[in-house]
């Protein structure tokens, strides 16, 4: 087979200059790294997509907007433009029609908080404050005891009662 004028070898392949597969990627000029055509190459890639987060007016204005569509693709035209997937405008219908806005507001992802007993906050409270006392009683033992090597006298222990 011969190629056309408008095909050039590349590498082991045919190509049509300029073309584009189905996915709209095309390759650069250098032929070997696929980019969206008419796009430049953004260097800086974010680590993790952000979560899209929409209003309740934004929702409702979407649902109202796509009411008023009438004429077949107008949908799909408004879903494009505000950069959409139908099924998000399906949830949101759903939504409205379970009533109130209330059910449109985003709602809080995770964990839910755990509700503490107000006493087990005073038991915190408490446990905190012997802790710091017994550390106390602790030192004051350790000096105690410095004192009474250093002055020679001998300590009696619990232990040491009982053989005595």
């Amino acid at each position: 087979m011969i190629p056309s004028p408008r095909e050039t070898q590349v590498g082991e392949s045919l190509e049509t200059e300029g073309a584009r597969s189905a996915t709209g990627v095309s390759k650069d000029k250098a032929g070997s790294t696929p980019r969206l055509a008419g796009q430049a190459r953004d260097p800086e890639v974010p680590a993790k997509a952000q979560r899209r987060k929409f209003t309740s007016e934004y929702k409702l204005r979407i649902v109202r907007e796509a009411e008023r569509c009438k004429e077949p693709g107008e949908i799909g035209a408004l879903l494009r433009r505000e950069g959409l997937y139908s099924s998000l405008l399906t949830a949101w219908r759903r939504e409205v029609e379970q009533g109130a806005r209330a059910a449109l507001r985003s709602k809080k992802r995770g964990p839910k908080a755990r509700v503490v007993d107000p006493r087990v906050k005073e038991l915190e409270r408490e446990n905190t404050r012997l802790r710091k006392r017994l550390e106390h009683a602790e030192l004051i033992i350790a000096v105690q005891k410095k004192v009474s090597k250093l002055l020679g006298i001998p300590l009696e222990s619990p232990d040491n009662d009982e053989t005595n």
